[in-house]
């Protein structure tokens, strides 16, 4: 039995990790949060994962409040970067496989085809800074870690872009949307079965390896607004719009479609469309309201 320890468990991927948890037999969770487990407290995490065994710690805590990080790079330094390091170094000092979620957004958005693992990040926003300080952290441990960079998540959990959009849509006549992003929405059911999927194959790396993973296909922020709508049966005009039209205090990438070739030759599975996923997470959240 390996015990996994769940940081974040909380958050979006973690209750999605929640949810599936009974399917995996031959693992034994243990789910924590912050009130649970402080993972900027060295010391606490030191203690935690030797006291519980751990064989595996998969890292869903996150500071991801895009814009907020801008006025708070301290915290999210702390929360997306320092405690990541903790994290790896808890685990080295057992042999446990670290598991680390990071962001298509330590990419600066000026590529112009799909981006493989082996691309250098340029963070243009204090959040991806952050999140690619965590990433230098894991790497610089030198343990058994997986980095796992995603694209716009969504899920039925939390607040999220999904959700936020169902309920902009039913409340005004029309909606403005930039349609000069582009990347992909992942849902995070689908992150959170490939991961544990993944898991038996990565308990015996010799060294951290990175790979990217979201839902297939394409997309606008314009584009996927359209599709919630339209999933959702709402009647709601989306007015495409540039980034320049809707200025943000965090600057986001323009292109940041990640290439998936190295997890699906490591999975060995189709990733579904993220059309197909997202319909079938509107439907969830429509049936629990």
């Amino acid at each position: 039995m390996l015990n996994i320890l769940i940081t974040g468990s909380n958050g979006q991927l973690g209750n999605e990790i929640r949810k599936i948890a009974g399917n995996y037999k031959n693992f034994h969770f243990l789910f924590t949060d912050v009130s649970e487990l402080d993972i900027t407290d060295l010391n606490a995490i030191r203690a935690y994962v030797k006291a519980e065994q751990i064989g595996c710690i998969i890292n869903a805590a996150a500071y991801t409040a895009v814009d907020k990080a801008e006025e708070q790079p301290e915290i999210a330094n702390m929360i997306n970067g320092v405690a990541v390091g903790n994290l790896a170094v808890a685990a080295k000092a057992v042999n446990a496989l670290l598991v680390h979620v990071s962001t298509d957004y330590v990419f600066d958005g000026t590529h112009h085809q799909p981006i493989n693992e082996t691309a250098k990040p340029n963070p243009i926003s204090a959040y991806a800074t952050s999140k690619h300080l965590g990433e230098q952290k894991l790497l610089e441990s030198n343990g058994k870690g997986v980095i796992v960079r995603t694209s716009w998540l969504y899920s039925e959990f939390g607040n999220n872009f999904v959700k936020s959009m169902i309920k902009y849509g039913r409340e005004r006549d029309e909606l403005s949307v930039v349609f000069d992003q582009v990347g992909t929405p992942t849902y995070a059911a689908d992150l959170a079965r490939l991961i544990l999927d993944m898991v038996p194959d990565w308990i015996d790396l010799n060294e951290p390896v990175i790979y990217h993973y979201s839902n297939d296909g394409v997309a606008s922020w314009y584009d996927f607004t359209v599709a919630i709508h339209e999933f959702a049966n709402i009647d709601c005009k989306v007015n495409a719009i540039e980034t320049k039209e809707y200025p943000l205090p965090a600057k986001r990438p323009f292109y940041s479609l990640m290439a998936k070739g190295k997890i699906k030759k490591a999975y060995k599975r189709q990733i579904p469309h993220w059309r197909e996923s997202l319909k079938k997470c509107v439907g969830i959240i429509l049936k629990k309201e």
